[in-house]
Protein backbone atom coordinates (compact mmCIF):
# COMPACT_ATOMS: atom_id res chain seq x y z
CA UNK A 1 0.00 0.00 0.00
CA UNK A 2 0.84 3.74 -0.02
CA UNK A 3 0.65 5.90 2.56
CA UNK A 4 -0.60 9.47 1.21
CA UNK A 5 -0.58 12.37 3.47
CA UNK A 6 -3.49 15.18 2.42
CA UNK A 7 -2.22 19.04 1.61
CA UNK A 8 -3.97 22.01 1.00
CA UNK A 9 -3.61 25.49 0.47
CA UNK A 10 -6.08 28.29 1.56
CA UNK A 11 -5.93 31.87 -0.19
CA UNK A 12 -6.18 33.75 3.28
CA UNK A 13 -3.58 33.79 6.19
CA UNK A 14 -4.70 33.19 9.98
CA UNK A 15 -6.97 36.29 9.55
CA UNK A 16 -9.94 37.17 7.61
CA UNK A 17 -10.90 41.31 8.14
CA UNK A 18 -14.32 41.86 6.46
CA UNK A 19 -14.04 45.39 7.29
CA UNK A 20 -16.27 48.39 8.14
CA UNK A 21 -19.88 47.74 7.07
CA UNK A 22 -22.78 49.43 7.79
CA UNK A 23 -25.47 47.71 10.52
CA UNK A 24 -28.13 45.62 8.78
CA UNK A 25 -26.33 45.36 5.89
CA UNK A 26 -24.11 42.58 4.65
CA UNK A 27 -20.96 41.55 3.09
CA UNK A 28 -19.12 38.45 1.85
CA UNK A 29 -15.77 37.40 1.19
CA UNK A 30 -14.50 34.36 -1.12
CA UNK A 31 -11.74 31.92 0.97
CA UNK A 32 -10.29 29.56 -2.19
CA UNK A 33 -8.50 26.10 -0.77
CA UNK A 34 -7.13 23.80 -3.17
CA UNK A 35 -6.51 20.07 -2.78
CA UNK A 36 -2.43 19.75 -4.02
CA UNK A 37 -2.84 15.83 -2.64
CA UNK A 38 -3.01 12.68 -5.10
CA UNK A 39 -6.79 11.77 -2.94
CA UNK A 40 -9.93 13.62 -2.36
CA UNK A 41 -10.70 15.17 0.72
CA UNK A 42 -13.51 15.53 2.61
CA UNK A 43 -14.38 18.19 4.63
CA UNK A 44 -16.51 20.02 7.05
CA UNK A 45 -16.56 23.59 8.12
CA UNK A 46 -16.73 24.82 11.95
CA UNK A 47 -17.78 28.08 13.21
CA UNK A 48 -16.73 28.58 17.47
CA UNK A 49 -19.87 30.64 18.41
CA UNK A 50 -21.86 27.22 16.78
CA UNK A 51 -19.58 25.23 19.30
CA UNK A 52 -21.57 22.87 20.95
CA UNK A 53 -18.86 23.41 24.17
CA UNK A 54 -19.31 26.96 23.41
CA UNK A 55 -21.76 27.64 26.91
CA UNK A 56 -19.18 25.85 29.24
CA UNK A 57 -16.08 27.60 27.82
CA UNK A 58 -17.94 31.12 28.79
CA UNK A 59 -18.33 29.96 32.22
CA UNK A 60 -14.73 31.86 33.66
CA UNK A 61 -13.92 35.40 34.66
CA UNK A 62 -15.23 37.93 32.40
CA UNK A 63 -12.57 39.13 29.79
CA UNK A 64 -13.00 42.85 31.27
CA UNK A 65 -11.69 41.95 34.47
CA UNK A 66 -8.60 40.40 32.93
CA UNK A 67 -5.67 43.18 31.65
CA UNK A 68 -5.60 43.09 28.14
CA UNK A 69 -2.39 40.86 27.77
CA UNK A 70 -4.62 37.84 29.59
CA UNK A 71 -7.64 38.52 27.10
CA UNK A 72 -8.09 35.71 24.49
CA UNK A 73 -11.39 36.25 23.52
CA UNK A 74 -12.16 34.02 19.92
CA UNK A 75 -15.75 34.59 19.82
CA UNK A 76 -16.74 38.07 19.65
CA UNK A 77 -19.86 40.36 19.97
CA UNK A 78 -22.83 38.37 18.56
CA UNK A 79 -26.10 39.58 17.00
CA UNK A 80 -28.96 40.53 19.23
CA UNK A 81 -31.42 39.06 16.81
CA UNK A 82 -30.11 35.30 17.41
CA UNK A 83 -28.32 34.53 14.32
CA UNK A 84 -24.97 34.07 13.63
CA UNK A 85 -22.59 37.63 12.41
CA UNK A 86 -20.70 35.27 10.45
CA UNK A 87 -22.01 32.46 8.08
CA UNK A 88 -19.96 30.27 5.71
CA UNK A 89 -21.04 28.24 2.74
CA UNK A 90 -20.74 25.50 1.91
CA UNK A 91 -20.16 23.83 5.32
CA UNK A 92 -19.46 20.57 4.27
CA UNK A 93 -18.49 18.53 0.73
CA UNK A 94 -15.46 16.84 -0.83
CA UNK A 95 -12.94 18.55 -2.54
CA UNK A 96 -11.00 16.03 -5.54
CA UNK A 97 -7.62 15.80 -6.36
CA UNK A 98 -6.04 18.95 -7.48
CA UNK A 99 -8.94 20.82 -7.64
CA UNK A 100 -10.14 23.90 -5.61
CA UNK A 101 -13.08 24.72 -3.60
CA UNK A 102 -15.07 27.89 -2.68
CA UNK A 103 -16.62 29.03 0.38
CA UNK A 104 -18.04 32.18 0.77
CA UNK A 105 -18.04 34.23 4.11
CA UNK A 106 -20.47 36.70 4.96
CA UNK A 107 -20.85 39.30 7.66
CA UNK A 108 -24.41 40.11 8.34
CA UNK A 109 -24.10 42.33 11.58
CA UNK A 110 -27.68 43.64 13.33
CA UNK A 111 -26.02 46.36 15.67
CA UNK A 112 -23.04 48.87 15.59
CA UNK A 113 -19.87 47.22 17.41
CA UNK A 114 -16.12 47.29 16.47
CA UNK A 115 -15.52 43.96 18.20
CA UNK A 116 -17.21 41.04 15.95
CA UNK A 117 -14.89 38.06 15.61
CA UNK A 118 -15.21 34.55 15.70
CA UNK A 119 -12.82 31.51 14.42
CA UNK A 120 -13.42 29.36 11.40
CA UNK A 121 -11.86 25.92 11.44
CA UNK A 122 -11.62 23.76 8.11
CA UNK A 123 -11.82 20.21 9.60
CA UNK A 124 -10.40 17.50 7.03
CA UNK A 125 -11.91 13.60 7.70
CA UNK A 126 -14.05 14.79 10.33
CA UNK A 127 -10.60 14.83 12.94
CA UNK A 128 -7.78 16.88 11.08
CA UNK A 129 -7.92 20.57 11.25
CA UNK A 130 -6.61 21.79 8.17
CA UNK A 131 -7.00 25.41 8.71
CA UNK A 132 -8.12 28.12 10.93
CA UNK A 133 -8.91 31.62 10.35
CA UNK A 134 -10.23 34.16 12.84
CA UNK A 135 -12.59 36.53 11.16
CA UNK A 136 -13.56 40.36 12.56
CA UNK A 137 -15.71 42.54 11.30
CA UNK A 138 -17.19 45.98 12.81
CA UNK A 139 -20.11 47.72 12.04
CA UNK A 140 -21.64 51.41 12.47
CA UNK A 141 -24.89 52.91 12.26
CA UNK A 142 -23.47 55.61 10.03
CA UNK A 143 -21.44 55.57 7.01
CA UNK A 144 -17.73 56.61 8.69
CA UNK A 145 -14.99 55.45 10.85
CA UNK A 146 -12.16 56.45 12.26
CA UNK A 147 -9.27 53.92 13.11
CA UNK A 148 -6.25 54.28 14.99
CA UNK A 149 -4.03 54.84 18.34
CA UNK A 150 -4.54 52.48 21.63
CA UNK A 151 -7.83 51.35 22.45
CA UNK A 152 -9.28 53.26 25.30
CA UNK A 153 -12.50 51.45 25.94
CA UNK A 154 -13.58 47.79 26.84
CA UNK A 155 -13.29 44.98 23.94
CA UNK A 156 -16.42 43.44 25.27
CA UNK A 157 -20.08 44.72 25.02
CA UNK A 158 -22.68 45.22 27.45
CA UNK A 159 -25.82 42.81 27.83
CA UNK A 160 -27.95 46.61 27.82
CA UNK A 161 -29.57 47.04 24.21
CA UNK A 162 -28.50 50.78 23.83
CA UNK A 163 -30.39 53.03 21.58
CA UNK A 164 -28.98 55.09 18.64
CA UNK A 165 -27.35 58.30 19.12
CA UNK A 166 -29.80 61.21 20.36
CA UNK A 167 -29.91 64.74 19.79
CA UNK A 168 -27.53 65.86 23.09
CA UNK A 169 -26.78 69.12 23.85
CA UNK A 170 -23.75 70.92 23.23
CA UNK A 171 -20.21 69.51 24.25
CA UNK A 172 -19.83 73.02 26.81
CA UNK A 173 -23.00 72.19 28.46
CA UNK A 174 -24.95 74.31 27.05
CA UNK A 175 -28.60 73.41 26.14
CA UNK A 176 -28.57 73.66 21.93
CA UNK A 177 -30.24 71.01 20.26
CA UNK A 178 -28.72 69.99 17.04
CA UNK A 179 -30.80 68.92 14.30
CA UNK A 180 -30.98 65.23 13.50
CA UNK A 181 -28.37 65.96 10.27
CA UNK A 182 -25.88 67.60 13.05
CA UNK A 183 -26.20 64.99 16.46
CA UNK A 184 -22.63 64.77 17.70
CA UNK A 185 -20.95 62.04 19.41
CA UNK A 186 -17.59 62.09 21.41
CA UNK A 187 -15.37 59.73 21.36
CA UNK A 188 -11.69 59.08 22.40
CA UNK A 189 -8.35 58.06 21.00
CA UNK A 190 -4.78 57.61 22.18
CA UNK A 191 -1.99 57.92 19.43
CA UNK A 192 0.99 56.69 21.25
CA UNK A 193 4.62 57.55 19.55
CA UNK A 194 7.99 56.35 20.83
CA UNK A 195 11.52 57.82 19.60
CA UNK A 196 14.15 55.55 19.99
CA UNK A 197 17.04 57.29 21.55
CA UNK A 198 19.88 58.59 19.09
CA UNK A 199 17.34 57.40 16.18
CA UNK A 200 17.83 59.51 12.99
CA UNK A 201 14.35 58.38 12.23
CA UNK A 202 11.07 60.01 13.62
CA UNK A 203 8.68 58.22 15.64
CA UNK A 204 5.66 57.78 13.49
CA UNK A 205 1.95 56.93 13.83
CA UNK A 206 -1.55 57.24 12.12
CA UNK A 207 -5.05 57.77 12.11
CA UNK A 208 -7.24 56.38 9.36
CA UNK A 209 -10.66 58.07 8.35
CA UNK A 210 -12.88 56.12 6.00
CA UNK A 211 -16.24 56.55 4.12
CA UNK A 212 -18.20 52.90 3.50
CA UNK A 213 -19.75 52.18 0.19
CA UNK A 214 -23.31 50.96 1.43
CA UNK A 215 -26.79 50.41 -0.83
CA UNK A 216 -28.74 51.02 2.25
CA UNK A 217 -27.90 54.95 1.87
CA UNK A 218 -28.00 57.38 -1.05
CA UNK A 219 -24.90 59.18 -2.38
CA UNK A 220 -24.42 62.31 -0.26
CA UNK A 221 -22.05 64.31 -0.11
CA UNK A 222 -18.66 63.89 0.69
CA UNK A 223 -17.59 62.90 4.36
CA UNK A 224 -15.21 65.53 5.57
CA UNK A 225 -12.46 65.43 8.45
CA UNK A 226 -10.37 68.27 10.14
CA UNK A 227 -7.95 68.28 13.22
CA UNK A 228 -7.82 71.55 15.00
CA UNK A 229 -4.86 72.44 17.42
CA UNK A 230 -2.44 71.95 14.97
CA UNK A 231 -0.12 75.04 15.93
CA UNK A 232 -0.04 73.64 19.67
CA UNK A 233 1.07 70.22 18.04
CA UNK A 234 3.58 71.44 16.35
CA UNK A 235 4.70 73.32 19.00
CA UNK A 236 5.44 69.95 20.74
CA UNK A 237 7.34 68.12 17.79
CA UNK A 238 4.38 66.91 16.41
CA UNK A 239 4.20 66.98 12.36
CA UNK A 240 0.99 65.80 10.72
CA UNK A 241 0.10 64.69 6.74
CA UNK A 242 -2.98 65.74 6.04
CA UNK A 243 -4.64 67.11 8.78
CA UNK A 244 -7.89 68.24 6.62
CA UNK A 245 -9.56 66.56 3.46
CA UNK A 246 -12.76 65.11 2.38
CA UNK A 247 -13.75 61.78 1.17
CA UNK A 248 -16.14 60.13 -1.31
CA UNK A 249 -17.98 56.28 -0.61
CA UNK A 250 -15.59 54.14 -0.59
CA UNK A 251 -12.34 55.71 0.17
CA UNK A 252 -10.25 55.98 2.98
CA UNK A 253 -7.43 58.60 4.19
CA UNK A 254 -4.69 58.46 6.74
CA UNK A 255 -3.38 61.75 8.88
CA UNK A 256 0.23 60.48 9.05
CA UNK A 257 2.01 61.51 12.58
CA UNK A 258 5.27 61.85 13.23
CA UNK A 259 7.24 63.28 16.30
CA UNK A 260 11.15 64.13 16.71
CA UNK A 261 11.64 65.18 20.85
CA UNK A 262 12.21 69.20 20.81
CA UNK A 263 15.47 70.29 21.86
CA UNK A 264 14.36 71.41 25.30
CA UNK A 265 12.96 68.59 26.05
CA UNK A 266 11.85 67.66 29.53
CA UNK A 267 12.26 63.61 29.11
CA UNK A 268 10.87 63.85 32.96
CA UNK A 269 7.36 65.17 31.03
CA UNK A 270 6.95 64.07 27.90
CA UNK A 271 4.54 66.17 25.90
CA UNK A 272 0.34 65.23 26.06
CA UNK A 273 -1.61 67.40 23.71
CA UNK A 274 -5.25 66.77 23.03
CA UNK A 275 -6.75 68.07 20.06
CA UNK A 276 -10.15 67.49 18.40
CA UNK A 277 -11.12 65.50 15.20
CA UNK A 278 -14.49 66.22 13.84
CA UNK A 279 -15.61 64.21 11.02
CA UNK A 280 -19.01 65.07 9.18
CA UNK A 281 -20.89 63.04 7.31
CA UNK A 282 -24.71 62.27 7.65
CA UNK A 283 -24.05 63.16 11.55
CA UNK A 284 -21.22 65.22 12.85
CA UNK A 285 -18.80 62.85 15.25
CA UNK A 286 -16.01 64.07 17.11
CA UNK A 287 -13.16 62.72 18.26
CA UNK A 288 -10.70 63.74 21.57
CA UNK A 289 -7.54 62.61 20.18
CA UNK A 290 -4.92 62.33 23.03
CA UNK A 291 -1.51 62.31 21.22
CA UNK A 292 1.22 61.25 23.84
CA UNK A 293 4.93 61.09 22.93
CA UNK A 294 7.94 59.92 24.32
CA UNK A 295 11.70 58.81 24.13
CA UNK A 296 12.89 54.86 24.65
CA UNK A 297 16.45 53.42 24.87
CA UNK A 298 17.24 51.63 22.11
CA UNK A 299 18.31 48.57 24.17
Amino acid sequence: GHGVMPSTVCSVGEVLDMGYVMARDQVTSTVKIQNTSTLSLPFSVQLDSLSPTRERDRQKIPSFLTSSEQRAEIVGTQNYNGLSVFSVFPTEGEIEAGKSQDFVVTFSPDHESLYYSDRLKVVLFGKQTAHVIHLKGAARDHPMFVEGGVPLDVPVESLAVTSPVAPQEALEGGKTIFPESEQISIMSLLLLLEYVEGSAEPARAELRVGAMQTPLLAAKKAVEFSLDNVPELQRAGFALDEPRGALERGQEKRIGVSWVPPADLQTSDPPLVTALLTVKGDITESYQVLFMARVVSAC
